[in-house]
């Protein structure tokens, strides 16, 4: 397999999609050169573990260990050298969510950075309207677990975390989005009549948008193709693995194998086939906002 070529590697996404294309490209060398990771890992001081999750942009890199394999890689050029090095300074500046921190788990801080990087999304929410699409109001009962009135900073800064990661879709340019929601979630009151109200008004206004579509799964086809919520991402850069995030009650799933993805994107096939089409969807959404 060819090596990424650093003078046309899109350096225009963020943080944690910049330690996975760094990553691709240190494993491409490698394998170019005939390495395996614990010589890598020799050559730096650092465990053949290390070496794997440099590689697979899970922590981020020093400029030192950089060089140095690129050096045991056979790698001179001037320019090549330059591009990883920029790479490693660029992939170890911290999102805006790093003020956050106290509050986002480390393995929803990776995820925040792949949803920015990801040209198209497409997630199953069967209890909630999905993050990138909740109001203010239904975002802070969700948050603070259906006790709004009793919000305190934390409540608020998750909300601000959420609010923020929406600007995504509003962005120069915004990933595909394509939502699938139990109708489930549609009929439970989260924070209440008036802010249920008010989210299918907001739902209503932005499947508007050309790159957004939802999709509602019907009562009678509900738990059939999937028993839980999850989302695919998929990136421009070829580089990037596409990924499956499968989130549990203390922790997440970050799953890239072809065999993984496969069983997920067909899964996500059969909501789209059991869910009424977007525009159906908005009408019973109209039909909902009526009788809410």
């Amino acid at each position: 397999m060819a090596p990424i070529d650093p003078r046309t590697a899109d350096q225009g996404t963020g943080p944690t999609a910049r330690r996975m294309i760094l990553g691709a490209q240190l494993r491409r060398l490698r394998e170019r050169a005939g390495l395996t990771r614990a010589q890598a890992a020799w050559e730096i001081r650092a465990s053949e573990s290390k070496i794997s999750r440099m590689e697979l942009g899970r922590v981020g890199c020093k400029e030192r260990d950089v060089v140095d394999l690129l050096t045991m890689y056979g790698v001179y050029d001037e320019a090549e050298r330059a591009w990883a090095v920029e790479m490693v300074k660029q992939a170890n500046q911290p999102g805006w969510w790093h003020r956050f921190n106290d509050l986002v788990p480390t393995w929803f801080d990776n995820y925040i950075g792949l949803e920015e990087a990801a040209n198209r999304i497409r997630t199953y929410e069967l209890m909630f309207v999905p993050g990138l699409l909740q109001t203010e109001p239904y975002a802070r009962a969700v948050a603070s677990h259906g006790d709004p009135d009793s919000a305190d900073e934390n409540v608020e800064r998750r909300v601000a975390v959420r609010m923020r990661r929406q600007k995504v879709l509003t962005g120069p340019k915004p990933p595909r989005l394509w939502a699938v929601i139990d109708e489930s979630v549609l009929h439970r009151p989260v924070g209440g009549a008036a802010v249920l109200r008010q989210q299918i008004d907001h739902l209503l206004e932005i499947t508007e948008l050309p790159h957004v579509s939802l999709q509602i799964v019907p009562f009678d086809l509900s738990g059939y193709a999937a028993e839980g919520a999850f989302s695919l991402l998929q990136f421009a850069e070829p580089e990037l693995p596409n990924i499956a995030y499968i989130e549990h009650g203390y922790g997440a799933i970050y799953l890239e194998k072809p065999d993984e993805l496969e069983i997920y994107g067909r899964t996500f096939d059969r909501l789209t086939v059991d869910g009424e089409t977007p525009e159906r969807s908005r009408q019973l959404l109209r039909k909902f906002r009526a009788e809410a």
